[in-house]
């Protein structure tokens, strides 16, 4: 008896699977399920954050829920760790990631990404009257940055006998920054600026950009659809006035 109900519930197991649609691209599932997950952190203002209503917005979010309207689905932006979100898209638990992610040789290794959809690079902030004035000053100084970032790489890789900490993102940071508890820390530029212009932040810029980043929206491999429909859904939008409409909206230049 115990043998015929294995043999029933294998042949139940393999029909299931049969019966369940193949999928060669993400895109035709994603089309079939009528949304579009798209993780980041959202703890990255302007690009993406919680508002004072328990939203998930920015310059990211409007991005993405663009690109999603004109693939014919609904945009779903979701909130994930910053050093997990990679792992989280190939597990599958999300569509894209869709939260100013840099196009790197490294990220390409294990995923795709789209054209780019803003450029930006990596700037240093101190605090302001700090007496710190070059990244070459930073030797036995504490430096912020958020964890799993290509700007925590780029200071441990660069910058010599400096004391690290790593956060979830830069509100924390700022602020820790503010409290004395850093001497700086580093993070997009736009994002800097923008704190400073917006939130009245008591930081500034240390020198130049340290350096260029180019930001793309991350996908799985393998999936040549869903990156031409992404692709062409940010080619209309810039063609179209779109994307430079969200962009001086939320960021007060036209970022492409």
């Amino acid at each position: 008896m115990r043998r015929t109900m294995t043999v029933v519930m294998t042949f139940l197991v393999a029909a299931f699977l049969f019966l369940q649609p193949a999928y060669a691209d993400d895109l035709e599932r994603i089309k079939a399920d009528g949304k579009l997950t798209m993780a980041m952190s959202g703890q990255y203002p302007p690009f993406n954050f919680v508002n004072d209503k328990n939203e998930l917005t920015g310059f990211d979010v409007e991005i993405g829920k663009e690109i999603a309207q004109r693939i014919g689905v609904t945009g779903v932006p979701i909130t994930t760790a910053w050093d997990g979100i990679i792992a989280g898209l190939l597990a599958k638990k999300h569509d894209l990631i869709c939260g100013s992610m840099a196009i790197t040789e490294e990220r390409l290794k294990s995923i795709d990404f789209s054209d780019p959809y803003y450029r930006s690079g990596a700037q240093m902030f101190v605090k302001q009257g700090s007496p710190i004035t070059s990244v070459d000053e930073l030797s036995g100084k504490k430096i912020g940055v958020t964890l799993g970032t290509t700007f925590e790489t780029w200071i441990r890789e660069n910058i010599k006998d400096v004391d690290i900490r790593t956060y979830k993102g830069d509100p924390d940071i700022i602020l820790e920054v503010t409290n004395g508890r850093l001497d700086g820390f580093v993070t997009d530029r736009i994002v800097g600026a923008l704190a400073i212009k917006d939130k009245g932040a008591p930081i500034q810029m240390v020198g130049d950009l340290l350096y260029e980043e180019k930001m793309g929206i991350a996908l799985r491999k393998n999936n040549p659809e869903l990156k031409q429909a992404i692709n062409d859904a940010l080619k209309t939008k810039k063609d179209d006035g779109t994307y430079r409409e969200i962009s001086m909206n939320w960021l007060g230049i036209d970022a492409r």
